[in-house]
């Protein structure tokens, strides 16, 4: 991979055209139901400005630039569930939207053996111009959808989807299903038990965990706020076509729908949902 490809520097007065895409996409933004749908890593999209990163056309669509099938699997979950979404618009290769902003992978120079010339040697203007284009104003819409539903009679359920790679560094990861908690196991352990009873290979806090700190939008926005939350990952090779999009996006569906009213019961007498204090 060459250092000489097209890497254009952020020297205009804004990242994104007034042409390009916004830095998220909403789905939903009028659902009342108590589930927030979270994809970081859904797009490999570059702004213009920036070229190819000096990165070739494989790297530019490898694991290492998106989640691979975990926008596709979100969005399908949104329409089927007619639950709000939230989506990052652009690569992670930018800025990684599920990353403190001073984590070194927040910029990502090198991984699994690729070299991200774009990134290196990046100015703290260039950092800056990302962060406020792209990763504030999807975290930004990201709070706006929480507030939105905390206003309904229960609190949103918040399920950050992603996928992972079958072999990183060389390693194998059998995997299919991986489930994600740090403190909060309500959602984790409905999960678990659920996703097991189908036979799935699941993860438990694997191939990640949700304890590790680059675990930054579950963090931000749902463990401070004491929301229910928890992370999904599923093996990249299982969702990169339509059709493992729409077996996953039916078993999915089926778990996520169910767990509000697990979470909150329903009060006999009065038909509304019970919120602990």
């Amino acid at each position: 991979m060459s250092d000489q490809g097209d890497n254009k520097n952020e020297t205009a007065a804004t990242l994104l055209g007034s042409d390009e895409p916004p830095p998220f996409k909403v789905m939903n933004a009028d659902s009342k139901a108590p589930l927030l749908l979270l994809c970081d890593h859904s797009s490999r999209r570059f702004p213009v400005a920036l070229g190819n990163m000096g990165l070739d056309p494989a790297a530019r669509r490898c694991h290492l630039a998106l989640d691979i099938g975990a926008g596709a699997l979100t969005e399908r979950l949104a329409e089927s569930l007619k639950t709000t979404a939230v989506l990052a618009q652009y690569s992670r290769l930018i800025v990684d939207c599920n990353r403190q902003l001073l984590d070194p992978g927040a910029f990502l120079e090198f991984g699994d053996g690729v070299v991200i010339p774009g990134n290196r040697n990046l100015g703290s203007a260039q950092k800056k111009a990302r962060a406020e284009e792209i990763y504030w104003p999807y975290h930004y819409a990201v709070e706006a959808e929480i507030q939105r539903l905390s206003e309904g009679v229960c609190p949103p359920c918040v399920f950050a989807i992603h996928s992972f790679t079958p072999v990183l560094n060389g390693v194998s990861r059998p995997w299919q299903i991986g489930v994600l908690w740090d403190k909060d196991r309500r959602i984790s352990d409905i999960m678990l038990h659920e996703l097991q009873a189908t036979g799935y290979l699941v993860g438990d806090n694997e191939p990640y965990s949700g304890k590790a700190p680059q675990d930054f939008t579950i963090d931000h926005h749902a463990e401070v706020g004491g929301l229910p939350h928890v992370g999904i990952e599923i093996r990249q090779d299982l969702i990169d076509d339509d059709a493992g999009v729409l077996q996953f996006s039916a078993l999915l569906h089926t778990i996520i729908a169910g767990i509000p009213d697990k979470l909150y019961p329903t009060s006999i007498s009065t038909g509304t949902k019970i919120i602990s204090a």
